[in-house]
């Protein structure tokens, strides 16, 4: 009994730094936005329960819904170009060529870069006056395009810089779900007269599918994140057109003491991910993604 009673303390105390921190950094931050979500508050006074306002006040919000259209085609954009360029590169660096080691490091780099730092990197590649990118198209006799100041352009270019940084890290899951293939399906497909594409259509993508469904959830959640690109390189401009939910969230907390209305904000936009990864489930589970 003393023993038991013994290896039931053990447990509790080399536990116990992971409860502390589920608590501290998950179950109170979340109960307490909850509580927020029926308040009022502005960091200098006291809480003020309001009720349903927040909610009221969010559906009629023409601010929110055009940051929740904007992020919605950063996703639109990102998501496909993500899946095409890194399932490319993956397939290429899983053939036997030399120094694909070094490629595969290489592409990986961008991941683990600060987000500050790329961010600011690619804002000065982008500047219309002395951007390295206008100076190339202008040896090529095009005009300098206006990459971050167009709102028209300005949601395309953040996608493609959010892409080149996190494209490493789905290279690395699609090369992992290509070298898990095995190769005697591949070869028993070539005795068969299977072309590449054959091969491709009917081997490869399908026996992807849980290396897809995780890159999909993955860059859907980080593109509902999107905050850092904007705030740095637009600050969600011009005329709102990079707003993110995210940053839109950060502004009406940081920026007007909003506290009550972005939890409202958080829990909003928790709900709109579930669903959408909820459908991107459903539809990859089914069979018309063969």
């Amino acid at each position: 009994m003393q023993s038991e009673q013994s290896h039931s303390k053990a447990g509790i105390l080399f536990t116990s730094p992971y409860l502390i921190h589920l608590v501290v950094f998950f179950l109170y931050p979340v109960g307490f936005s909850l509580y927020l979500v029926f308040h009022r508050w502005d960091l200098m006074t006291d809480p003020e329960y309001v009720g349903l306002r927040n909610f009221t006040y969010l559906m009629s919000d023409h601010l929110f819904w055009q940051a929740l259209t904007n992020t919605l085609y950063f996703l639109v954009i990102h998501i496909p170009l993500q899946i095409i360029v890194a399932l490319a590169l993956a397939i290429v660096l899983a053939k036997p060529l030399k120094g694909r080691v070094f490629f595969r490091a290489t592409f990986f780099l961008p991941v683990v870069i600060s987000g500050a730092a790329v961010t600011i990197l690619w804002q000065r590649l982008y500047s219309t006056e002395v951007g390295l990118i206008n100076y190339v198209l202008s040896l090529v006799g095009i005009d300098a395009v206006p990459w971050l100041t167009d709102p028209g352009i300005a949601m395309p270019a953040i996608a493609i810089m959010a892409t080149w940084k996190n494209l490493g890290l789905y290279v690395v899951f699609f090369l992992a779900g290509i070298l898990a293939i095995p190769q005697t399906v591949y070869e028993a497909a070539k005795m068969e007269g299977a072309s590449s594409w054959h091969e491709f259509r009917y081997i490869t993508l399908p026996l992807l599918k849980p290396t897809m469904f995780l890159v999909v959830v993955m860059s859907t959640l980080g593109g509902f994140n999107l905050f850092i690109e904007p705030y740095v390189m637009t600050g969600g401009g011009p005329l709102g057109s990079t707003m993110s939910v995210v940053l839109y969230m950060y502004k009406q907390a940081f920026s007007f003491q909003h506290m009550g209305y972005a939890a409202t904000l958080g829990f909003a936009l928790a709900l709109i991910i579930m669903v959408c990864v909820f459908i991107q489930k459903k539809y990859l589970d089914s069979e018309r993604y063969y």
